[in-house]
């Protein structure tokens, strides 16, 4: 069952499991750029040692320089640390309020998301395309992977299929079971109706959770909600955020139907 959100969360929520609290920026990040560096669609091609940090549960210098390379979610990430005045782009809450969702993404202006768009995309995109992009930073946008997933990546040379949108975008379910090196969860699945984008009723899908008997979640239970990326389970969440991630889904999907 999704959980609902009727209005957003007043202020971050840090997760309260042992495993989660012990998760700084890069690891957070780590989680959930491994699967699609795996996948060979962003980031240094190296995801073995991305995953070997994230297994291990180490961050240094080579993790960051790794992570560094990721140039679709960094430039987002550097823009929510300014926006907050804070010195590290790969801080925790950093790094939770652009794959998350957090209060953070309240304080990134108008003008500096824009201005950053237009530095990126200018010329990657039509002029058209461009402005219809760009127009989003003022109508409400904010920078966080969904809006990049939905608004950014099919105008930049991206298949427009819905499937691809849904498997790139962070994803919430609730574990029904644990087979092995998969999940069983139920997860809302995006869908394309009456010509609106929407997340429509939890369906039962299988994800992977263990690569040769590692993964990083490893001590996942039924009943525990997790991330997904690419049909890999990134991360045990807490109940906050899963309203998180939810909310801030909800709201550049209704963004993006503005403009369908």
């Amino acid at each position: 069952m999704t959980v609902a959100l009727l209005t957003p969360p007043a202020r971050q929520v840090l997760p309260n499991g042992a495993s989660n609290a012990r998760l700084d920026g890069p690891q957070v990040f780590a989680r959930y750029s491994f699967m699609p560096n795996q996948l060979g669609y962003c980031g240094a091609d190296d995801p073995g040692a991305l995953f070997d940090y994230a297994v291990a549960g180490m961050t240094d210098t080579g993790l960051r320089l790794l992570l560094g390379s990721f140039q679709g979610a960094v430039p987002y990430m550097k823009l929510i640390a300014q926006g907050n005045l804070i010195a590290d782009p790969f801080d925790r809450r950093v790094v939770e309020a652009y794959w998350i969702g957090n209060d953070l993404l309240n304080h990134v202006e108008a003008r500096a998301l824009h201005a950053s768009l237009q530095a990126r995309f200018a010329r990657q995109m039509s002029q058209k395309t461009l402005e219809l992009v760009l127009g989003k930073a003022p109508a409400g946008a904010r920078p966080h992977h969904s809006f990049h997933v939905i608004e950014v990546c099919p105008r930049n040379g991206w298949p427009q299929a819905l499937g691809y949108m849904d498997n790139c975008r962070i994803s919430w379910g609730q574990v029904q079971s644990v087979v092995g090196a998969e999940l069983r969860t139920a997860t809302p699945p995006l869908i394309l109706q009456d010509g609106q984008l929407t997340l429509a009723a939890p369906v039962m899908r299988q994800v992977l959770r263990q690569i040769d008997g590692r993964g990083f979640t490893d001590h996942v239970q039924p009943g525990d909600w997790i991330s997904i990326h690419w049909g890999w389970a990134c991360q045990v969440l807490t109940a906050a955020q899963v309203r998180q991630l939810e909310y801030w889904t909800q709201y550049h999907l209704r963004l993006a139907n503005q403009t369908l």
